[in-house]
């Protein structure tokens, strides 16, 4: 594995790998969020060979950093989750927020950097429905509760260069690598054929020590989940078909509701060609 020399201060990241989603257009929506709301903020997309190739013009103008990974340890999945760990050895950043490529923003988090920098990796903890509260549905997270694992998500993380950071993401490699082992010997009730990044990051924490990988006493670090059940929804329903969005961006608004935490809108086929063309034309505005 690779260690990439850090080339700036500080900025956000996703990865990107195409498959049967796009999630290279994901990223451009993310990348041109965080341009209209945080101007002058750098953002970085790891990406594997085949979806480089599809990258054009356009995404490398909101795009500074693109880096192709070396070693896909998900070249035959469908869900590339187990090349997230590599995020901490390839980030251009001495400090990273780490976000999950559906997921923008509709206003500056830039003040939330202070708050990072109390610990060397915060996770985010607990989500938020659209009604922007705090949601109590435990209905995704049954072996949370049945393993005792703390409340995270990766959806949206901060880490620094540290050597707590390291050990962090190294355990993270080693239970993707032993997954199943672990989820038919130490986890309760799982039945997940594949390692989801939210458990995988729990374990680590719980590992390491909550306390070391979380701000417990802040209550904003989080974002809106547009998962059906989080939201009151019917599980079979998606939620771009239960209520009414309007954007006026950066701004989004569901039901009349102004989203001001970053919105993890999930479902895929809300990003469509009139949204990203909004997008481009007021970032084009802007600058």
């Amino acid at each position: 594995m690779r260690k990439l020399a850090h080339q700036s201060h500080q900025g956000f990241l996703t990865i990107a790998q195409n498959s049967t989603v796009d999630y290279l257009r994901l990223a451009y929506v993310q990348a041109m969020s965080i341009k209209l709301t945080m101007p002058g903020s750098e953002y970085a997309v790891i990406v594997d060979a085949n979806t480089n190739e599809q990258i054009q013009d356009q995404h490398r103008k909101v795009f500074d950093y693109v880096i192709v990974l070396d070693e896909d340890h998900a070249k035959h999945s469908e869900w590339k989750l187990s090349n997230e760990w590599q995020a901490f050895y390839l980030t251009p950043f001495k400090e990273t927020i780490k976000l999950e490529s559906d997921l923008i923003f509709t206003r500056s988090i830039e003040h939330w950097w202070n708050t990072f920098r109390l610990r060397n990796i915060v996770l985010s903890q607990g989500c938020r429905n659209y009604l922007q509260q705090l949601s109590p549905s435990r209905a995704y997270r049954q072996v949370f509760e049945d393993n005792e694992l703390p409340d995270v998500y990766n959806g949206l993380m901060y880490f620094r260069y540290s050597q707590e950071s390291a050990n962090f993401f190294n355990h993270a490699r080693l239970i993707y690598k032993h997954w199943d082992h672990i989820r038919d010997h130490v986890l309760i009730n799982c039945r997940d054929n594949d390692a989801t990044t939210d458990v995988v990051y729990a374990l680590a924490a719980k590992i390491l020590g909550i306390e070391k990988c979380t701000l417990p006493g802040v209550d904003f670090i989080n974002f809106v989940h547009m998962k059906p059940l989080i939201n009151g929804f019917s599980q079979q329903s998606q939620w771009v078909d239960s209520v009414m969005c309007e954007t006026d961006l950066p701004m989004v608004r569901i039901n009349n509701i102004n989203q001001y935490h970053p919105l993890h809108y999930q479902e895929k086929s809300w990003i469509t060609d009139e949204l990203i063309g909004e997008y481009k034309d007021e970032l084009g505005r802007r600058i």
